[in-house]
């Protein structure tokens, strides 16, 4: 029985949604809120934070910016659902544009089951001030690489390299558009 590209990006997906899940309810079953440990040594560790925003940590207009942004990413979940469905029937579609394109729709899930239903699964994840659980959810993120320190002459105090705290989710997102602008952008080209 041969399975079509469809099913196989339908099933990588849901692989990647699944993992992002289980880490993600991992995380927020066994620690505590700003609880870190070392992974490798002090430059990987697991760090658990609530996100109220977008990816790696950055905030959005409070209330109101969270249901923009959850109605933005529903659409944007739809509208690549759509177009990798309509990629995949092309035969002259590379499939490593169809698994960039998978992985940034997967992460996207990831993160908007995170936003729709995480308040109500866990009411502490609720922002404060909202209305309402539903849409209101605090994304969980955990992966923290504080790779070094530094301080320029004209900064009041220190600041890490790469100090953001994300979540598997958000790494799809992001390897699935580097790997798309780097090795890929030839046939978005010829797309246009």
């Amino acid at each position: 029985m041969k399975v079509s590209k469809g099913t196989k990006l339908f099933i990588l997906g849901a692989v990647l949604v699944v993992i992002d899940q289980i880490i993600k309810v991992l995380v927020k079953t066994n620690m505590e809120l700003g609880e870190s440990i070392d992974v490798i040594g002090d430059w990987f560790k697991l760090h658990f934070v609530l996100n109220k925003g977008m990816a790696f940590g950055m905030a959005f207009g409070g209330l109101w910016g969270k249901v923009l942004l959850s109605v933005f990413r529903i659409v944007l979940f739809g509208f690549l659902c759509w177009w990798i469905s309509g990629l995949s029937r092309k035969k002259d579609t590379p499939a490593g544009v169809l698994v960039g394109l998978t992985m940034i729709t997967a992460g996207a899930l990831g993160n908007i089951f995170d936003c729709l239903f995480y308040g109500m699964i866990w009411p502490e994840t609720v922002m404060p001030g909202a209305p309402f659980a539903f849409m209101f959810g605090q994304v969980v993120d955990m992966f923290y690489f504080p790779l070094f320190d530094y301080q320029l002459p004209w900064m009041d105090y220190p600041r890490t390299f790469f100090g953001a705290v994300f979540n598997f989710a958000d790494s799809c997102v992001t390897c699935g558009a580097i790997y798309l602008l780097l090795f890929q952008y030839k046939f978005f080209s010829k797309e246009q």
